[in-house]
């Protein structure tokens, strides 16, 4: 039994190496590029979002605003106060959807940390980040503002703390960096140890039946499994990797890149309390047809 033990732990610490040596670098990458970005650029992303409000863009307004909510390096709680703040100032809620949508599935550390499973998956992942918000939108727009409706309700929500106020520069990089580090890094390691397991105990055959032999189940199979499976940005991207490399198409990789941090649990409840019952469950039902519209688009062109 005891050898039956150690050679399963030197396969585990063999599998769980390489992929450490390869997606490590990315991670740290992500890390410095989010914190630099969230201590020095982000009340600069935030002002130009206000800027709009005096641009009389219409329903294109929603392009820049989807780019520019890729763009924000804050999390789903900490991007609402922000929302909230713009509603105030008069944002429209199309816009502010495209905003919150988009910085939903992506934000510069993830772009990071996203180019280790290569480029046309990073360019696929950066552009439906960008079409599924400027998508919500335009929804928003025809189903809610056309009917002189607001979608959002930001009176439930609590004011969010910001955490960058340390007078020095530097330290308050370095405790940006920290922060991050200590929210990112253990679900990376739970990622890297998932993928080990995967890669030991999981035939290549399986991963091809799900994901890749029939389009269209394979997308709708990732489209459900990224709902359960999405803890982390940083935690996935092993897996993620892994899977491309044993067979799943680029549509069911897309796919699962929607409905994962669309329905992260944290973004979920932040989302239920300024959506009330009706928009969360229309949030729910777009994400899911969008991914799957996405997924099976994608593996059409490719």
């Amino acid at each position: 039994m005891s050898d039956i033990l150690r050679r399963e732990g030197i396969y585990f610490w063999y599998y769980f190496s390489v992929q450490f040596s390869l997606i490590f670098p990315y991670l740290i990458g992500g890390i410095l590029l989010g914190s630099l970005i969230s201590v020095f650029g982000k009340q600069r992303i935030h002002g130009l979002f206000t800027a709009l409000q005096k641009r009389k863009l219409g329903v294109l307004g929603v392009i820049p605003a989807a780019l520019l909510g890729v763009l924000s390096p804050l999390c789903m709680y900490g991007t609402i106060p922000i929302a909230a703040s713009f509603s105030e100032k008069g944002m429209r809620d199309d816009w502010l959807a495209a905003f919150m949508m988009s910085s939903i599935l992506l934000n510069p550390q993830l772009i990071f940390y996203s180019a280790a499973l290569g480029p046309a998956v990073l360019i696929i992942r950066i552009a439906l980040s960008c079409l599924t918000g400027i998508a919500a939108g335009i929804g928003v727009r025809i189903f809610c503002l056309g009917r002189g409706k607001s979608f959002f309700d930001f009176s439930r929500f609590g004011a969010c703390s910001n955490r960058d106020i340390d007078p020095n520069p530097f330290l308050r990089l370095l405790k940006n960096i920290y922060r991050n580090v200590k929210a990112t890094v253990p679900y990376f390691l739970a990622g890297l140890a998932l993928t080990a397991l995967f890669q030991r105990y999981v035939p290549e055959d399986a991963v091809v039946w799900l994901f890749g032999n029939n389009r269209a189940f394979g997308v709708l199979m990732a489209a459900t499994i990224g709902v359960p499976l999405y803890v982390c940005g940083g935690g996935t991207v092993p897996l993620l990797q892994d899977w491309l490399y044993r067979g799943m198409s680029p549509g069911a990789a897309a796919a699962f890149m929607i409905t994962g941090p669309a329905t992260k649990i944290t973004n979920l409840g932040a989302l239920k309390i300024v959506l009330g019952a009706g928009g969360f469950g229309l949030y729910l039902a777009y994400n899911m047809f969008f991914a799957l519209f996405a997924g099976m688009t994608v593996n059409l062109i490719l």
